[in-house]
């Protein structure tokens, strides 16, 4: 009799269920073995993703739709753009061919033939630069000509903002005794200045000048950009009544004034203390001198000789002020238009001179760096009547010293130079520093009449009692 073996039952199962080995599946992991390991490794790192995103996975692939749409409308517009350009291309290159000379027949009312001078628009390619409202007066009984500078618009943007900080030089040529400035308005293309400035001027000197108005570009540690200027002949000008018009500012001239440099320096005011300090930082593109300078007994010929195998020889003959030879120099090597410049600060007080100092010299260079710094002793009720006055100048050995440039500041000044002023009396304790042109030595003695050196007090005691 056969023996049938059965095997245990574990509880709590039915024994006639058959069993089966456990299975798990994945909806990612296919039940064919045969696929290839790396698509299951793939699969499997995708699953890992998902698990890790805090999201139900129907939002990603949500989201996921929605930023494939937006990346195919992106191309689908890019696409758009690209065909639309091609068709005005082409649109453009159609309407040129149908142009022809058969179409001039007459029976229309304009004519190719090439256009009159007077036709042509040449301002249209110049850089408009702005206009300029001025006014003009004449009083020929007291020889007086009043310039007005009324307003502007429109000007040309100089700065990075779009905007420029505009201000009007007014000189008159040739004399050029005397230059004026309007007020700085900070940030404005249309500024409105109504200012006045007169000039002491003779009828017959007046027929033979030409009124100039420059619009600056205010710049405090550079140069200031010149915009646009306007020159008016004064003997073209009708004086029977007064004249005030718009014009358009013009290039600058190429004849422009002489250029005598730059110099920069600071200045500070510390009401408490009663002290003014002037430091004088550096110069710059200064006007280049002669060897040995200017002199008024004799001047200087230089000829220049060189034969073969030598080197060149510099003969130098002078002569007198009758044009007679004195004698001639002859040297190998010589510096010419060079300069030895130092810097003169002078304090006037009620327009007479008062206290002094000057720089060291810098020798053979036009870009002198000076970093040097003078105190003097202001009270606030003297600093509303001091004038600064900053003059360079270059040293002579065997002749005088001759005057490069010079300026000045205080509360008769005008322009940047009061603005300067202003800034250093509205920040006090601070140094203030700030480029400035230099003028001429006759146009600021022309506005800045100083008077002999006031007297000491202290030197004479009889002064005290009056």
């Amino acid at each position: 009799m056969p023996v049938v073996h059965k095997s245990p039952s574990i509880p709590g199962s039915n024994p006639n269920q058959t069993t089966s080995p456990p299975f798990t599946t994945s909806p990612f992991l296919p039940t064919n073995s045969t696929l290839n390991p790396a698509a299951v490794g793939a699969v499997g790192f995708i699953n890992d993703i998902l698990n890790k995103i805090p999201l139900p996975h129907w939002a990603i692939y949500l989201i996921a739709a929605a930023g494939a749409l937006l990346l195919l409308l992106c191309c689908l517009c890019v696409c758009i753009k690209c065909c639309c350009r091609d068709k005005k291309k082409k649109k453009k290159q159609q309407n040129n061919e149908k142009i022809n000379l058969s179409d001039a027949n007459g029976k229309t009312t304009t004519a190719l033939v090439q256009p009159d001078v007077g036709d042509v628009d040449y301002g249209s390619t110049k850089m408009q630069r702005g206009k300029l409202l001025y006014s003009l007066d004449y009083n020929a009984a007291q020889s007086e000509l009043t310039v007005g500078i009324k307003q502007a618009d429109s000007l040309k943007a100089m700065d990075l903002g779009g905007s420029s900080d505009p201000y009007v030089k007014v000189y008159l040529c040739p004399a050029k005794s005397r230059t004026v400035e309007t007020k700085v308005f900070k940030n404005t293309l249309n500024p409105v200045f109504n200012e006045h400035f007169s000039f002491q001027l003779s009828k017959a000197s007046l027929l033979k000048s030409t009124a100039v108005m420059q619009v600056f570009d205010f710049n405090r540690f550079s140069k200031h950009n010149l915009i646009g200027e306007l020159r008016l002949p004064l003997s073209s000008v009708d004086w029977n009544h007064v004249i005030e018009e718009w014009q358009d500012l013009a290039e600058p001239a190429k004849f422009e004034e002489e250029e005598l440099g730059e110099i920069c320096f600071s200045l500070r005011y510390v009401p408490s203390a009663a002290k003014l300090t002037v430091a004088i930082l550096e110069a710059k593109n200064l006007k280049s001198m002669d060897m040995g300078g200017s002199s008024e007994m004799c001047s200087v010929f230089v000829v220049v000789t060189a034969t073969p195998g030598t080197s060149k020889a510099f003969y130098f003959i002078f002569f007198n002020s009758s044009s007679f030879p004195l004698f001639t120099l002859r040297v190998n090597h010589v510096f010419l238009f060079i300069a030895d410049p130092y810097v003169k600060v002078q304090l006037a007080l009620d327009k007479r001179k008062w206290k002094k100092r000057k720089t060291s010299m810098k020798k053979r260079t036009l870009n002198p760096y000076y970093n040097e710094s003078f105190t003097f002793d202001v009270t606030f009720e003297q600093i509303q009547r001091v004038n600064l006055v900053i003059s360079v100048w270059d040293h002579d050995a065997m002749t005088r010293n001759d005057a490069m440039g010079k300026i000045f500041l205080g509360c008769d000044a005008s322009g940047n130079q009061l603005r300067h002023w202003a800034d250093m009396l509205s920040n006090p304790r601070r140094p203030v520093a700030q480029w400035h042109s230099l003028l001429t030595a006759e146009q600021v003695n022309a506005t800045l009449t100083l008077k002999k050196k006031i007297p000491l007090q202290s030197k004479l005691p009889f002064l005290k009692d009056t």
